[in-house]
């Protein structure tokens, strides 16, 4: 309640984690705070500080799907207030239902760029519900979306490699390509061990998009994916099965149009983390990566959840990675009867890299240096 926007500035600093609400501008649209989102990074270009960050879908509060596609920038920033701006995309064409749980990458073909929307879940459709399941979930239709940024124009592609649907899968995305990677399919109830290839040429005519089944998958969903350099990532967490996390972690190199995947030396877990039976977390940039449990784990308060940083490093550099010690703890103040059922899926994202956001103040936030919320122009008015 202290943020309206449900969005906030992290900060990290000597193993200490500190979070301060963000604020919107005057001329952003509403962004509620959504659950189980697709996002990524739009930048200028390769080299460019300035990004933007995609949102797609995901889950609002009263439990609706949304198929919205949000464009959120910083526009400024200091050791008080962090200030962004959240604009809405109108969507033309094949515009994708609403769901969650799915992935949306950027590809570069021809000196043009496009965004790239694949599998989730949605509600069961109206006209296919019974009394019995009527708000019960399933796979979207494994169609491929290109979303032009410009023009706001959606493209379906339905290509005979992808058959079924899936969700909270792994996607990495190099130039003209995607690599998706694993995922679970709510029709099989399957973690198949899948690899795709998926190409999109982006030629002055009609983009074209193909397919190609790759060997060497790994049976894994919601695993969380970091780059430590210019064509090597590493995967790590994840779950083999609804009761099983994937301690293993795997070297992901993209090179020559060519994808290899090797297991590398897994951290030091600690006792919390291998006896968990939840994990999430999300990448931070720079081979970081943010873990969080929750607290009934360790056994105390049950609604806290606790965080680590595992950072891993490029092969030349140390082979292992390193697991930091607990950083912080944070009470959650829902009521455990009210919130949603944990669902296979990080718990939050994060859109930047870790340090993108130092501030030199250390001061921690104090409500009483904000401005009033109603001259963010967040809120609007209603009067008789």
């Amino acid at each position: 309640r202290s943020c309206p926007t449900g969005v906030f500035l992290l900060d990290i600093k000597q193993n200490e984690l500190k979070m301060k609400p963000a604020f919107f501008s005057k001329d952003s649209c509403y962004l509620p705070p959504l659950r189980y989102p697709a996002l990524c990074t739009l930048r200028s270009n390769t080299k460019s500080d300035e990004y933007q960050y995609i949102i797609h879908g995901g889950k609002t509060p009263n439990n609706d799907l949304s198929d919205k596609i949000y464009f959120m920038s910083l526009v400024s920033k200091n050791s008080k207030k962090m200030m962004v701006q959240c604009i809405e995309k109108d969507l033309g064409g094949d515009v994708p239902e609403a769901r969650y749980g799915h992935t949306i990458n950027v590809v570069h073909s021809r000196g043009k760029s496009m965004s790239v929307i694949f599998g989730g879940r949605s509600y069961t459709p109206i006209t296919q519900r019974t009394t019995e399941k009527w708000n019960s979930v399933v796979d979207c239709l494994p169609s491929v979306f290109l979303v032009d940024f410009e023009f706001g124009c959606c493209t379906s592609y339905i290509l005979p490699e992808l058959q079924d649907g899936l969700s909270f899968h792994v996607s990495i995305a190099r130039d003209d390509t995607i690599y998706i990677l694993g995922g679970h399919s709510l029709q099989n109830n399957t973690r198949c061990p899948n690899l795709y290839k998926l190409k999109v040429d982006l030629p002055l005519g009609s983009p074209a998009v193909t397919c190609t089944m790759l060997p060497g998958g790994i049976s894994v969903s919601s695993a969380i994916v970091t780059q430590i350099g210019d064509t090597e990532f590493v995967l790590v967490g994840g779950y083999h099965s609804d009761n099983q996390k994937r301690l293993v972690c795997n070297t992901i190199v993209l090179e020559d149009g060519k994808i290899e995947i090797v297991e590398r030396v897994s951290p030091e877990w600690t006792p919390d983390i291998k006896h968990c039976r939840i994990w999430f977390g999300c990448d931070m940039g720079k081979g970081s990566v943010l873990l969080g449990i929750p607290g009934a784990n360790k056994q105390l308060i049950s609604d806290a959840y606790y965080f680590y940083i595992l950072r891993c490093k490029e092969a030349e550099e140390d082979k292992e990675e390193e697991l930091t010690t607990q950083i912080c703890s944070q009470t959650s103040s829902e009521d455990p009867g009210d919130s949603t059922p944990f669902e296979d899926s990080e718990e939050f994202c994060f859109g930047a890299e870790a340090n993108s956001f130092d501030i030199d103040d250390d001061d921690t936030y104090n409500e009483d240096d904000e401005d009033d919320e109603s001259e963010t122009g967040y809120w609007i008015t209603c009067s008789a």
